[in-house]
């Protein structure tokens, strides 16, 4: 592995410390790649997938307008699933860009976290 894959490991290890520490409330997990954007809705308790979504196939013009349907369509599935609060994982990415669109796009369609 690459030093910057380890210290985004490293990252996202101290993120998760201050995540389990919160109530009980399932985690929204996101991952970038250098082409897609994906997410998971994970219940830690029960350690089960509530929804996945990926950026592949979606609509937009851009990375990031793609990361941002994919956030719309993660609370879409959310509604569907019962869940309306969540606990955001950024997954040791900086929350600019794709990462920062695709929490925006979740918020608004009716994600609260």
């Amino acid at each position: 592995m690459n030093t910057k894959e380890i210290k985004r490991q490293r990252r996202h290890t101290r993120v998760r410390k201050s995540i389990a520490s919160k109530d009980a409330r399932p985690r929204l997990c996101v991952h970038r790649s250098n082409r897609y954007v994906t997410g998971q809705i994970i219940d830690d308790s029960t350690s089960k997938t509530l929804a996945y979504v990926t950026s592949k196939g979606l609509s937009g013009d851009t990375y990031t307008a793609r990361a941002a349907s994919a956030g719309t369509a993660i609370a879409e599935l959310a509604k569907t699933a019962g869940v309306e609060r969540v606990v955001f994982d950024r997954g040791g990415y900086l929350y600019t860009g794709r990462v920062k669109a695709f929490a925006e796009a979740a918020r608004n369609g009716g994600l609260e976290f």
